[in-house]
């Protein structure tokens, strides 16, 4: 049982049978819940280096590659809203022996489960339609059936949406049929496992900000570097990819209280040069950073919690030239700062 992904559900037969076409609501069928958009969400496995591989546990395989990402703090959720990953699709499953054999154990099932009778009607008459195209086993090695997968939390409603039994199609085409797999599908499957990076800015004063002088905020050029997922599909004769990629566009400040003024003022430091912010080094103390806070009052005893959250603009690409836009993802981290008096001595 995959921790996260795509699989055809092992559950009792008139569950199973929603891959056959033939919808039957039972209680056997397990709902698994709501899942939004990932960033990250439930992977099983630390991102390390530049690239990471994994492949899903399914009927069908696709394999899933992010690069990027690995530079700063760990993966987190983006803020998405109004967006949900497919929930199930149709891919190229069977050649025509493994077909045919999997309609046989299909029948087979249904014959031995108790009261299944309407059941096995139904199946034995689409095993009879398939029968009259013997299977397309003449056309061995040019194409392949298609059959319905489903997205691990898939709901029953989502799940319900592919009700269509196996089909043929040949080699190198997409059928046109409601929810085939496509790059736009692939894409949306890319994006639900993109890790973005948590990632905590840099300040200077590192130790404590003082009144009235501004405080610098800044990410470096790798921390900014976009993060790319690619899901892609290899199965018999037919090949699918596409590219999620996430660029991040600008930072938001927020300095904790109403007792500080942001630089800029809209508090949104944009991408310059590969890098938000600007790094502070020795000689430019007298300088005004292009992203920063000046606190115009002391924490005390306490600490001010600062956020600075980094916006990701998400596109896709495909094959075939297909491509498109995906909801844009903010993430951030909060952090305490603690802001001192400058102390004067008169003599």
């Amino acid at each position: 049982m995959p921790v996260n992904g795509v699989r055809r559900p092992f559950l009792p037969l008139t569950a199973l049978l929603l891959g056959s076409g033939l919808l039957l609501c039972a209680p056997g069928v397990a709902s698994a819940g709501q899942g939004g958009p990932g960033w990250g969400n439930n992977l099983d496995a630390d991102q390390h280096g530049n690239s990471h591989n994994r492949e899903i546990s399914s009927t069908v395989h696709i394999t899933y590659t992010q690069r990027g990402g690995a530079s700063g703090g760990s993966g987190g959720r983006a803020t998405v809203a109004d967006w949900d990953p497919p929930g199930c699709w149709y891919a190229p499953e069977y050649t025509p022996e493994e077909f045919e054999k999997s309609r046989q154990r299909l029948y087979y099932t249904a014959v031995h489960d108790p009261g299944a009778d309407d059941i096995v009607r139904d199946i034995s008459g689409e095993n009879q339609g398939y029968a009259k195209d013997e299977y397309h086993k003449k056309d061995k090695g040019k194409g392949m059936y298609w059959s319905v997968q489903y997205r691990d939390d898939a709901t029953l409603e989502q799940m319900m949406e592919c009700d269509r039994p196996p089909f043929w199609a040949e080699n190198g085409t997409a059928p046109d049929v409601p929810n085939a797999v496509s790059p736009e599908i692939l894409a949306g499957l890319a994006y639900e496992r993109m890790k973005v990076p948590s990632l905590k800015a840099k300040l200077a004063p590192a130790a404590a900000s003082k009144v009235n002088l501004p405080t610098w905020v800044w990410l470096d050029r790798a921390d900014v570097e976009p993060v790319s997922v690619t899901a892609s599909l290899d199965v018999g004769g037919f090949h699918m990819q596409a590219t999620t990629v996430a660029t991040p566009t600008g930072m938001k400040v927020e300095p904790g209280t109403q007792d500080a003024r942001v630089i800029p003022g809209d508090g949104t430091c944009p991408v310059v040069g590969g890098t938000i912010g600007e790094p502070f080094a020795p000689g430019k103390a007298d300088r005004t950073p292009p992203c920063g806070v000046t606190y115009t009052r002391s924490s005390g005893k306490g600490t001010y919690r600062m956020s600075a959250a980094v916006n990701w603009e998400t596109h896709w690409t495909g094959t075939g030239g297909a491509g498109g836009d995906l909801p844009d993802g903010t993430y951030g981290q909060q952090q305490d700062v603690q802001v001192e008096e400058i102390q004067a001595v008169n003599r």
